[in-house]
């Protein structure tokens, strides 16, 4: 009674084991979801950030070709206002020389003037035609003088005139040049201006076209560490998942297990109290009449045979072949294909093997390997390498643990069979 309640409370703190096990497990797994599900919301917002940035770039840099446009056009303004510029100072200068020549006729003019007043004065006053009539001698005289009278009369006329108008002449081209100049030079000067607010206009673009550049650079470097986040929250997922699977299936796998055991208890109490009454049962698992060719899966001594064991309490539904040294390689008795490779709580690293002879399943079992060399699915051929001999899951020392089934393999392990008859 005592033993079935220490065995009750062992099993109900394995399963209490399990379950806090694969709670925690689970929470772990809300956590990295959770996780996740912020990380996507910041990359989501990153990019839409990234957006936003990639829309102002693109609206700076049609900007910037709008001022490059106009910049261009005020620097040819400004190139042909200067042409301008040169060719009215070129015309300047031949006003100059021509104002120089007009003076000079108008100081030539102003002495013959200064001349005519000079000899007004000294003669008293303007020559009267009374006194040339009267002091000529003769008649040819008289029209002689009368027509120098009308020529000199005349020439002061046309040179006065000519004073005037060259005077005014001078006075006109010399305002409208200045005045061209001045247009000129006052346009040349607002183009100026127009190029220095343009160039700093220019200068703020490209500022904030490298700030917007080394912004949009900055939200990628964050969208790539999210994501690189992200992938290790996923690589953790799968571990996370993997373990609870792990867990499940040893758990599943300690379940049907202590169900065997308890199954083999059973039985082997009912012999017990059958034994006074009846003769003793013939061998089980008997030899059988052999015809399958299987090889030796490594090379050793048989440590521990097939059969009942300590005393008959325990039976070991196989072989233990063991061996010193490290590298000892384990090979497919048989040919066929890989039906499970994993880490077992018991059996270690085990691989299981499922092989068709002759129209009969025979299922291989090499257990607590240290390393693996096959995977699940995997067709092996018979001698090709499994394995390491090792000394994982439920075991005391390093050997192989090799078990022979006949059909399929079951947690009873009622189809298991001697294998040393088999093996060549």
């Amino acid at each position: 009674m005592k033993s079935k309640v220490i065995k009750g409370l062992l099993s109900l703190s394995i399963g209490l084991s399990a379950f806090t096990y694969t709670s925690a497990n689970a929470q772990t797994l809300s956590e990295i979801h959770k996780k996740q599900a912020e990380n996507q919301a910041k990359k989501e917002e990153k990019n839409a950030e990234i957006k936003d940035v990639q829309g102002k770039q693109d609206q700076v840099l049609e900007e910037l070709q709008k001022i490059e446009s106009t910049l261009q056009k005020t620097l040819n303004d400004i190139q042909t206002k200067k042409t301008e510029i040169d060719e009215t100072k070129n015309e300047i200068q031949s006003l100059k020389d021509q104002i120089v020549k007009i003076q000079k006729r108008i100081k030539e003019r102003d002495a013959i003037l200064k001349e005519r007043v000079r000899s007004m004065y000294e003669s008293g006053g303007a020559v009267k035609y009374l006194d040339v009539v009267l002091g000529s001698r003769s008649f040819g005289d008289f029209l002689d003088r009368l027509i120098s009278l009308n020529m000199i009369a005349e020439s002061d006329k046309s040179i006065l005139e000519d004073q005037k108008r060259d005077k005014a002449a001078v006075e006109q081209d010399k305002k409208q040049v200045e005045q061209k100049l001045n247009s000129l030079n006052a346009k040349l000067q607002e183009l100026n201006e127009l190029n220095s607010e343009l160039s700093a206009q220019k200068e703020a673009k490209n500022r904030l076209s490298a700030s917007l550049k080394k912004k949009e650079t900055h939200l990628h470097e964050d969208v790539t560490s999210i994501e690189e986040k992200n992938e290790i929250l996923a690589a953790q997922e799968k571990a996370v998942k993997e373990e609870m699977e792990r867990a499940k299936r040893e758990a599943e796998q300690r379940k049907r297990e202590e169900a065997a055991r308890k199954e083999a208890a059973k039985r082997a109490a009912q012999q017990e109290q059958r034994k006074d009454s009846a003769p003793s049962p013939a061998p089980t698992h008997s030899e059988p009449s052999v015809s399958a060719n299987f090889i030796w899966p490594a090379n050793g001594y048989v440590s521990s045979p097939f059969g009942k064991r300590f005393g008959g309490s325990d039976f070991h539904p196989g072989i233990d072949i063991a061996a010193a040294g490290a590298n000892n390689q384990i090979s497919a008795a048989a040919s066929g294909t890989v039906a499970r490779s994993y880490l077992s709580s018991s059996y270690g690293n085990v691989v299981f093997v499922s092989s068709y002879i002759d129209g009969q399943l025979y299922t291989t079992v090499y257990a607590h390997m240290s390393e693996r060399a096959v995977s699940t699915g995997q067709s092996v051929t018979q001698g090709q390498r499994l394995g390491t001999m090792g000394n994982t899951g439920h075991s005391t020392g390093q050997h192989l643990h090799f078990e022979l089934h006949k059909g399929e393999w079951n947690y009873a392990k009622s189809n298991a069979v001697n294998p040393i008859p088999y093996l060549h």
